[in-house]
């Protein structure tokens, strides 16, 4: 009975999550007005590397995302000064909940709930309140050599990223963001999740493109430059990214 309970009790809660977040959505892809993305620094292990990368970020170290998407979203054809605005906060001593490792449906939707309730009793930014909140966990890369899976969650605008705590790897980081970001307001992968090859033609930046492949620029849920059948490598920077048709329509700035 008590199971039962819980789990009327949870749809209740996710149907209204689920309404204001269908309502927030919409202000999100109506690239009308500025939106306010939050940045969270939060060093994930006890290394003097990553507390030492934490604690230097500052407004100059997120610039970018908010520059690359303005871009992109001009060369859609939208005139919105500033579409993104990103800031960044104090770094974060607690750290957020961790996704299970084989979560099943319930266990996803408990875990969903218990980052929104983390992420509302750490929101710690002065300024605008944020539309999109980016909990962004730096390992020092010297113990994690693999960065675990990010997860962007448009239903609770909020994302929780994994990020190298390395100068070398501040642009591709930055790719990351701006990817985790991007499913944040509602745009979905498009690279193969067992090979993690770009699929085409939607997850290619010039599926149109002769000879196809090799490709110069990464679409970015597509996430890499693919160079050939069954290879393709991790962009540099945004520099080397674009938004595609698809990826576009799923946020808004293309017409559906």
């Amino acid at each position: 009975m008590f199971r039962k309970f819980r789990i009327l009790f949870l749809l209740i809660v996710l149907a209204t999550v689920g309404l204001t977040a269908w309502r927030s959505q919409a202000r999100l892809t109506a690239w009308e007005h500025s939106i306010h993305v939050a940045l969270y620094p939060i060093a994930a292990d006890d290394s003097p590397t990553t507390a030492h990368y934490v604690g230097q970020l500052d407004a100059d170290s997120v610039a970018e995302i908010g520059q690359w998407i303005e871009g992109e979203s001009r060369r859609y054809g939208k005139n919105v000064l500033q579409p993104v605005v990103v800031r960044i906060a104090p770094p974060l001593a607690s750290r957020p909940p961790l996704p299970p490792a084989r979560p099943g449906a319930f266990d996803a939707i408990l875990w969903s709930l218990q980052l929104r309730w983390w992420a509302a009793r750490h929101d710690t930014i002065s300024g605008p309140k944020p539309q999109i909140r980016l909990f962004v966990l730096y390992h020092d890369p010297e113990r994690t050599p693999a960065l675990p899976h990010s997860t962007g969650l448009s239903k609770g605008q909020l994302g929780l990223i994994h990020a190298f705590a390395s100068r070398p790897q501040h642009r591709q980081n930055a790719v990351i963001i701006a990817h985790e970001l991007l499913h944040v307001f509602g745009a979905s992968d498009k690279y193969d999740p067992a090979s993690g090859q770009p699929i085409h033609p939607q997850g290619y930046a010039e599926p149109t493109r002769s000879p196809l492949l090799p490709q110069e620029m990464a679409e970015i849920m597509g996430g890499r430059i693919p160079l050939a059948a069954e290879r393709s490598e991790i962009p540099d920077g945004l520099a080397e990214t674009l938004i595609g048709p698809d990826s576009a329509r799923e946020i808004g700035l293309l017409g559906r």
